[in-house]
Formats: C-alpha cells, structure tokens, sequence
C-alpha cells in the first residue's frame, strides 16, 4: 500500500495490476465520449428546436431545457455505469433536487464534474469555460442554456443573479478551471460576489471518490485509474451564510466568504471522501 501521501495526491499512481480491465476502462471512457458528443447533436438540432415550438416564452424553454439536460445527463451516467466507465454516489441525492435560490459551488478535479452535478440539480444554471462558447459540439446547447465566462463581468453578475431570483441554483466552480494533479489551484472571488449580490446562501459540495486520473487538467485521453473505474462520491457540505457579513464592505465580505468557501471544498479538510488506493 502506498504512503498516505501519495495516496493522497494521486501523484503515484501504483502500476496496473488487470491490463485486460484497463484497456477496457479506456476504450469505455472513449465509448461515452462519443456517445456524450452525439447526444449533444442530436439535442442541438432537433430536441431544442422541439422545446422551442412547445414552450415559446425564453423563461419556460430555459426550465424545459435544464430539466431535460439534467435527466440525460443521468441517463449518460447510467450508460457509464452500465459499461463501468463511471460511477457516481451521493448520500444527499434527495436534499439537492429540492435545493432553489443559492449558489452552489464546488472542486473541480476532472471534466465530468458539471455532468455528475447538473444530473442532480435539475434546476441548475452554470457559468461556463469560455472555450464552450467558441465552434464546438456544445455550443448551441451552452450558449441557449448557461452564462458563458466570455461575457463581460456585468452581464456575468445580471444573468447570474437573475437566475438565482427566478428560483434557480447557479454552479460556479471557484478554482475557475480544473485542478492539477499536484492539488487545487487558488479559488477565486465570483462565486462570493454573486452571492452577496442576491442575497442567497452557498451551498458547497465536495466532489470525492478516487484518482481522476486521465479527466484532469492537461491529463492525455488514453490514460486511467490504474485500478479502477472512475469513483465520483459526492457530498453537501455545512451551508455558508453571506448574511453574517453584512455591514462589511463587498471586498472584504468576498474575501472571507471566499476563504470559508476554501476551508469546506480542500482536499485537506475532506480526506473522509477521497477513496485512495490499496
């Protein structure tokens, strides 16, 4: 068994003990790629068209669309269960589908993290990477239903606020982009600002489970959990309360909210989630 550290880390990873079941392992994570790009074809052009002709109003289709985002993104990750691709646990399942009016933030250790968390919040906006934006296969899909981070930061802090007004929760990932494999990077202050601006609680949820190996930041695609399929264990954490800040000048207040924001999503304070090898 491996230190605690590197356990912990996922820097070292131990060597790969069933070539057969990881060779598999890529070959379905490819599968589910594939499967996941044309899916997103097939509601571009012909399911959000649908959706428009049944529910004309921008308000009604916007809901229509995130329901039915949120439902195929848990079918996807049936399929990837099925084929042992990936698996996703959360002991708090039933408590996010009900949650409304908040930001919800969270770590951002590989690609599929917005997928596991739209799949449990049916009613979920999400400021998006600016590359989603650009001539890719989510464009339409992105820039009908999400903030794209390319706006300008007023129409970011609008749109974000609005949504949160209209009852919805809003996902903004506080590192920005997607963790290293040496750890976290610095989180960032937006998700505090949106949050003092509605006047709405964060609600943070730590996405645990095992090495991501492959998923992460600059990871090549034909690379893998040497062990197992990938483990996606999520988990709501205590709710941060902007009020208690009130009075407080905005970058200050921001500041402290971002640092509890930190304290509940490290992998430091959060080893109980994280699965290591052995």
């Amino acid at each position: 068994m491996e230190s605690a550290s590197e356990a912990y880390s996922f820097t070292s990873p131990p060597p790969v003990r069933n070539y057969p079941l990881y060779w598999w392992h890529i070959l379905a994570k490819i599968l589910s790629f594939v499967i996941f790009g044309a899916g997103s074809l097939v509601i571009s052009f012909i399911v959000f068209p649908i959706l428009k002709l049944l529910f004309p109003s921008r308000q009604r289709f916007s809901r229509a669309g995130h329901h039915f985002i949120s439902f195929m993104f848990r079918f996807f990750i049936r399929f990837m269960t099925i084929i042992r691709a990936a698996r996703l646990t959360c002991p708090d399942r039933k408590e996010l589908r009900t949650l409304h009016s908040c930001v919800i933030v969270a770590n951002h250790p590989s690609l599929l993290d917005v997928v596991m968390l739209i799949s449990l919040l049916p009613d979920a906006d999400c400021i998006v990477n600016s590359y989603l934006t650009g001539f890719n296969i989510l464009h339409i899909i992105v820039r009908q239903l999400y903030i794209p981070a390319s706006d300008s930061h007023e129409e970011i802090m609008q749109k974000s606020v609005d949504a949160i007004k209209r009852g919805g929760c809003l996902i903004i990932f506080p590192e920005g982009t997607r963790s290293l494999a040496s750890g976290q990077n610095s989180y960032k202050k937006g998700a505090a600002r949106v949050a003092l601006a509605a006047g709405c609680p964060i609600v943070p949820l730590y996405i645990g489970g095992n090495d991501k190996r492959g998923l992460r930041k600059h990871d090549p695609m034909l690379r893998y959990n040497t062990r197992h399929c990938y483990h996606y264990d999520i988990h709501k954490k205590d709710d941060i309360l902007p009020d208690e800040y009130k009075g407080i000048p905005e970058p200050a207040a921001a500041k402290r909210l971002t640092q509890k924001i930190r304290e509940a999503l490290s992998d430091e304070n959060n080893r109980e989630h994280i699965v290591v090898y052995n």
